[in-house]
């Protein structure tokens, strides 16, 4: 990392830095730390001290978003994933969300299931999908990586006890602290397996057709809306995604289906994840979805992160009518980022994927503010 010690920084003037309304909660400004998984619960799913000291580091964005948690057992996917379903990961959380709090933050969380992303070897169960399709990857273990099994076929008990788990981690959050949740429908995991074709080949009313394939979805997250109120409930998608084996074959008309389902409903927010406002399928959602939309600009992982951390394309999706934006890498290594982008300081670079997804402080709590930065610059050159 290589920075010149500038002490003195001119204001960017900016949209991002203007509030806004989302839910229940006024936001200061527009930049939204995107959910981020590393790796840093217990081996309980309890969130601990250094969890709750990385958020709070953070907590000038004007969303938190907290990584990906699974609502029951069987729903981890990775090693030192956190839960929200004993009463002691609901306590760990309860430490977090009061130590951003005291920061002046606001956090919600996102509730992800894994579906076939998962292994026995890390839940001690075998994963359950709409299907009995393995994920055609390794995946990584407490003892390295190790083949995907194939993931037992959730019976229409199973789907309606995984609503109810959802529901219930969402009641979990808001008891431990959450101004609201997001249920994650993205990136290859459960509800995104439902709705894509190769994932789901069910012949029962969870398959098939394409409103069939999006049911499970929408019962998901009506159910949390039921819970905790529509307005403390967001949804994340990621349309066209192939991560995790996932192939749709229909985006178009899976996703004009799922937001025409979910329309009535008043979210807090939509969450697309790697949008472009040069791209069909942003045009898509921002026609169609008429509340709240989140942008999480793509910004080619896993190529560096651009100098300006995202803030050039988080504009254009602005401009392009999108709400709010939601930074996943920026926030990684800058937890002042707000500050820095408002003044327009250099940012930190982000270390090697290594340091994402261990545990420990480094590449975690031990990235500098720019104040920081300056002071041990110019101790530096006071010394010498």
């Amino acid at each position: 990392m290589t920075q010149t010690a500038q002490t003195s920084q001119t204001t960017v003037t900016s949209a991002l830095f203007t509030p806004a309304r989302l839910g229940p909660l006024d936001l200061p400004n527009r930049l939204v730390m995107a959910p981020l998984t590393r790796n840093r619960a217990g081996a309980d799913g309890v969130p601990g001290e250094l969890m709750a000291t990385q958020y709070a580091q953070r907590a000038s964005a004007g969303l938190i978003i907290a990584e990906g948690t699974t609502p029951n057992a069987v729903g981890q996917t990775y090693p030192n994933i956190p839960g929200i379903h004993s009463a002691a990961q609901i306590a760990g959380w309860r430490r977090v969300t009061d130590a951003v709090r005291a920061a002046g933050g606001r956090m919600f969380l996102q509730l992800q299931h894994g579906g076939r992303v998962g292994h026995p070897d890390n839940s001690g169960l075998t994963p359950v999908a709409p299907s009995p399709t393995a994920l055609p990857e390794t995946i990584h273990t407490p003892t390295g990586r190790r083949p995907a099994v194939v993931p037992r076929a959730m019976t229409v008990a199973d789907i309606h006890a995984t609503v109810a788990d959802f529901a219930q981690a969402a009641r979990n959050a808001v008891d431990a602290g959450f101004a609201g949740v997001e249920v994650h429908a993205a990136n290859g995991m459960l509800l995104h397996q439902f709705m894509a074709e190769n994932t789901n080949r069910r012949d029962d009313a969870y398959g098939g057709s394409v409103s069939r394939r999006v049911r499970f979805a929408v019962e998901v997250t009506r159910a949390v809306a039921d819970a905790i109120g529509a307005d403390r409930t967001g949804l994340r998608i990621s349309p066209a995604n192939t991560v995790n084996g996932i192939e749709e074959g229909d985006t178009e008309a899976v996703y004009t289906e799922l937001m025409a389902a979910l329309a009535d409903l008043d979210l807090a927010y939509l969450h697309l994840e790697s949008a472009d406002p040069e791209q069909p399928v942003f045009a898509l959602v921002r026609g169609t979805w008429r509340g709240t939309l989140m942008a999480n600009p793509n910004l080619g992982w896993p190529a560096p992160l651009p100098a300006d951390g995202g803030r050039n394309a988080a504009e254009r999706l602005l401009a392009a009518g999108a709400d709010v934006i939601a930074l996943g890498r920026a926030f990684l290594a800058n937890p002042d980022l707000v500050e820095r982008l408002r003044s327009g300081a250099p940012l930190n670079e982000v270390r090697d994927k290594y340091t994402m997804y261990v545990g420990g402080p480094t590449g975690y709590t031990d990235y500098p503010t720019w104040g920081e930065t300056v002071g041990s610059v110019l101790g530096s050159e006071r010394a010498a």
